[in-house]
């Protein structure tokens, strides 16, 4: 039983990290990637290590520690990348409606 439901949390996880590859791939802009890339990449991780969790609990420990790892890297290390993207003067896509970062800076009106 524990494996079915390890198999089942498994699977959803490697559909949130399919479904981030595809939002990498039709973003239209680097932020838009970023984003799409991160957030479902990191529930994706986090599903799959938890479906593992259930099936080998041998490994509970160090897999809670790479969960803990994705959790706090992730979402830094995107920040760290979108503010570097922006800084080097990469373009918002068309479609975009607002950069809160270039309006706090002063760089556009509001």
């Amino acid at each position: 039983m524990m494996e079915l439901i390890g198999g089942i949390i498994t699977f959803l996880g490697a559909i949130f990290l399919f479904l981030g590859s595809l939002g990498i791939l039709r973003m239209p802009d680097v932020y838009n990637r970023m984003q799409a890339g991160t957030k479902a990449t990191t529930l994706g991780s986090i599903l799959f290590f938890m479906g593992i969790c259930f099936m080998e609990s041998q490994w509970i420990g160090k897999l809670v520690l790479l969960i803990l790892f994705i959790i706090f890297t992730n979402p830094v290390s995107s920040h760290a990348l979108a503010r570097a993207a922006h800084k080097a003067g990469i373009k918002l896509a068309d479609q975009s409606v607002m950069d809160e970062l270039a309006a706090k800076k002063g760089e556009i009106d509001d």
